[in-house]
Parts: structure tokens; C-alpha cells; sequence
């Protein structure tokens, strides 16, 4: 990963990134348990990580993945969402969005779809997810739990 550029982020974003970390939902800290200190299969995951203007929730750097865990949905969230999710895409993360409530009630179900997650192999840098050979974010367009409606 060393050779892989790195997403500018500006001082502000970092600031941000910060004191989100010190005001995390039940559902982030939750989750956060779970995965800390290489809990979950080994890997390493970072808490509210900037990268470009965004702040994911949880990253992976190993593996490129970005997890977002979203609270009630109104449609100017929804689409804010989507361009986070497109920027993320474009600079070769996959991303996987759940809902409060699903890591809330069914955190095994979330750690399993995060641990195959970093268990299939991570895109590479540069072309993103869509490029050929990649594999496409698991959810993308829709939210975790949300198999067979429309994003």
C-alpha cells in the first residue's frame, strides 16, 4: 500500500474527523467495539477516517473498504450518501452501508458481511471498483438489508 497515492484532505476535514470521533452514535460505537484493535479477523480498521472531503465512518486501508453506518434517511441525505459513496468508488474503495438499526439489532449479521468482505480480494488503486476484473461495492446503490428493492 505504500506506492498507492494518498487522498489530500484538508486540515479542517481532519479537525472534523476528530470531534466526530469523540461523538459517536450508539450504533458507531457498537460497531467500533467490534472491530477495534484488530478484533475482526485481524484487520485494522480506522474510526471516522478522512479521505478527500468525506469522513468515513470505518476504513480499512488493507482492503480498501469503507463501512458507513447511516441513521433515518430523508432524500437530500440519501444523495449525499450516493456521492459519497461515488467518490469513495472512484478512488478505488469498495463501500458497504448499514443501517443504525441493523447494528443494533443484528450485529453478528453485520460482522460476517464485513469479514467477507475483506475476505474477497480489494480493488486496486486507480480505476476504482468498476474497472475490469474488480468486484463491484456489495451494496452499491442500497443499503445493507435492503436485497431486492432500489437504492
Amino acid at each position: 500500500m505504500k506506492n498507492e497515492r494518498r487522498i489530500r484532505t484538508s486540515a479542517s476535514i481532519q479537525q472534523r474527523a476528530k470531534e466526530l470521533r469523540q461523538k459517536m452514535t450508539p450504533a458507531e460505537k457498537m460497531l467500533w467495539e467490534s472491530l477495534r484493535n484488530r478484533r475482526l479477523g485481524g484487520h485494522k480498521f480506522r474510526r471516522q477516517h478522512p479521505l478527500g472531503q468525506f469522513i468515513a465512518d470505518f476504513y480499512c486501508a488493507e482492503k480498501r473498504l469503507v463501512l458507513e453506518i447511516d441513521g433515518d434517511i430523508h432524500d437530500l441525505q440519501r444523495e449525499q450518501d450516493e456521492q459519497r459513496t461515488r467518490q469513495f468508488e472512484e478512488f478505488g474503495y469498495r463501500v458497504i452501508r448499514f443501517r443504525n438499526e441493523e447494528v443494533e439489532t443484528n450485529i453478528g449479521l453485520v460482522l460476517k458481511k464485513i469479514l467477507e468482505a475483506c475476505q474477497s480480494p480489494s480493488p486496486r488503486m486507480g480505476r476504482g471498483v468498476r474497472g475490469e476484473g474488480r468486484l463491484p461495492s456489495p451494496n452499491f446503490g442500497r443499503r445493507a438489508g435492503d436485497e431486492g428493492s432500489k437504492g
